[in-house]
């Protein structure tokens, strides 16, 4: 019998993969980054569907076989895409998803990531939208920073995106893109 892993997750893309499955690319607090295979999610009325969208924060069972991962079973905690207020706010979190797959080593458990990538999505859904670019520009130090191409340690995680850090980068904009820059860089992608 296979060992169940019960982690929480937030979803950051899906691909097709076959008639009715899918890949799914999830950030989870205990294993990092797992690509996982869901059964029948693409078929109409799959009970996983609404657990596992795009930007859906769920408890999920990842189960490990010998071709990879597969998810189990989900329970949708919170579907953020609902809760970003219009297409930029989500053009936004995409970018920092998409830059958290091209970095991220995956499978290497690191608890810093997704507080931070869950603290974004707040940040997003409640934020100001003169807040926002200041928000990505912080999301995006804070993940090089956890994967080590950056210096300086994230803030605490409820103080992430708190308005002072964004009023700080707003005001230094430019110095902040650069470390940013400097990180991406660093990582050599």
């Amino acid at each position: 019998m296979r060992h169940k892993y019960a982690v929480r997750a937030l979803v950051l893309s899906r691909a097709p993969a076959g008639e009715a499955s899918e890949f799914l690319a999830l950030l989870t607090d205990e294993v990092g980054l797992v690509r996982a295979r869901a059964q029948g999610t693409r078929r109409r009325g799959a009970k996983l569907a609404a657990a596992l969208a795009t930007f859906a924060q769920s408890s999920v069972v990842l189960v490990r076989g010998k071709e990879g991962w597969r998810i189990a079973g989900a329970i949708l905690e919170e579907s953020w895409f609902s809760r970003l207020p219009d297409a930029d706010a989500r053009s936004r979190a995409a970018r920092i998803g998409a830059l958290a797959l091209r970095l991220i080593p995956g499978e290497a458990p690191d608890r810093a990531l997704l507080p931070i990538a869950l603290a974004y999505f707040g940040a997003l859904a409640g934020g100001r939208p003169e807040e926002r670019d200041a928000a990505e520009i912080l999301a995006a130090l804070y993940v090089l920073a956890s994967l080590g191409f950056e210096q300086g340690a994230p803030a605490a995680p409820d103080e992430l995106f708190a308005s002072r850090a964004l009023a700080q980068v707003a005001q230094s904009r430019a110095a902040y893109v650069a470390r940013v820059n400097r990180g991406l860089a660093a990582s050599g992608l």
